[in-house]
């Protein structure tokens, strides 16, 4: 349940980032704006807000990925959606990038805090709850609505930015395949409660946020568990990849893109066995990230006469 482009529509570009709208953003937002029709005297105020709101989750997802190119990660696509955005964010495989990478997005909500308080109460002491109600409406809704993605954001269920957060720290104590074994069976626990809120306040978008955690969190379970198997796994000496240092598993973990066939590229020279393609970089099958084979070749101790 993720959105990918698939059904999206490239919207404009900023900061190198490119800004994607899913088509069901316009079917959701025409029910909510419907929904809170009584809110202002004039439908314009109820646009305005629902732009409002996916104004925040831009700049939210906007504080990941350039967080995430801070530390020398890769960023350069948003999608946005009716569950609200996705940055694809590639940081590189340390804690304490990805730590900040995640962290960058609730921390523009916080900062949005204080500036947003100061215009409620500039705005109450300009008489503008007699004088201009759908004016100071829009502030106080816009603030609230601030407020709740930065709390919700915050839950340490995986894969909410609180979950991640979670993880990141957790990857400083127990590893990479650890932290997020932890962080996804949390997050299973908060499924639960979400589950259960959606029942009692019969809601069917809690209901919905609940399915897209809970699809998630198997993911995560599923790639924590083939993480902690590698990482039992016999290992080759010799090489290592130069951008995590995590020597290459021996076995058939990487699979030809022309014929389909699993093979050993450090032990086939990165040939495909079954066709003969030859492959220029190499995946590391520890942090996900390709380099070129060359790279990956440790220089020999040096031995002294």
């Amino acid at each position: 349940m993720t959105p990918t482009r698939q059904g999206s529509f490239h919207l404009f570009r900023v900061f190198g980032i490119d800004i994607f709208l899913h088509w069901s953003w316009f079917v959701v937002a025409l029910i909510e704006i419907q929904n809170r029709s009584g809110s202002y005297t004039s439908m314009t105020w109820n646009i305005l807000e629902y732009l409002s709101l996916f104004g925040i989750v831009l700049m939210h997802e906007c504080g990941h990925a350039l967080a995430c190119r801070q530390v020398g990660g890769r960023a350069d696509q948003i999608v946005l959606w009716p569950l609200g955005g996705v940055a694809y964010v590639d940081p590189p495989p340390r804690p304490g990038a990805t730590l900040w990478s995640i962290a960058a997005g609730p921390l523009v909500n916080v900062v949005l805090m204080p500036l947003l308080l100061i215009a409620v109460f500039a705005a109450r002491k300009a008489g503008w709850p007699d004088s201009a109600p759908n004016e100071f409406g829009f502030i106080k809704s816009i603030t609230y609505i601030n407020a709740g993605l930065l709390i919700f954001n915050l839950l340490p269920i995986y894969p909410l930015d609180g979950g991640q957060i979670l993880r990141s720290l957790l990857w400083f104590i127990v590893g990479r395949a650890r932290s997020l074994m932890i962080a996804t069976i949390i997050g299973f626990i908060g499924v639960a409660g979400l589950i259960g809120l959606a029942l009692l306040q019969r809601s069917f978008w809690i209901g919905l946020m609940a399915v897209f955690i809970l699809m998630n969190c198997w993911r995560g379970w599923v790639v924590s568990r083939a993480m902690m198997r590698l990482a039992k796994s016999p290992h080759r000496d010799g090489f290592a990849c130069p951008l995590c240092g995590e020597a290459p598993p021996i076995g058939t973990y990487w699979r030809c893109g022309k014929c389909g066939t699993a093979f050993d590229t450090f032990e086939t020279g990165a040939t495909c066995p079954q066709c003969g393609e030859h492959f220029g970089v190499t995946r590391c099958a520890g942090c996900g990230q390709s380099s070129p084979m060359s790279n990956w070749v440790l220089a020999p101790p040096h031995i002294k006469a």
